[in-house]
């Protein structure tokens, strides 16, 4: 078995840790997480559901966005 160019691993992690990132925010963003999150409490008058998703998407754009980025 011939080793992997070293140019190529850290992309490859890359790539891994994207996927990774969207399985998770897939699950914390699927029915059985939402269905936990979705009474009739409020925070700071903002319903529990809505600040979860919101609080969710935020973590997606700041995972993705760290690493995406150069370095």
């Amino acid at each position: 078995m011939a080793p992997i160019p070293t140019q190529e691993r850290p992309e490859q992690r890359r790539g891994q840790r994207l996927l990774f990132v969207s399985l998770l925010f897939g699950v914390l963003l699927n029915f059985p997480l939402l269905a936990v999150f979705d009474h009739d409490g409020r925070v700071g008058g903002v319903p529990v559901l809505y600040l979860y998703v919101l609080l969710a998407w935020c973590a997606l754009v700041l995972l993705t966005g760290l690493l995406v980025r150069p370095k």
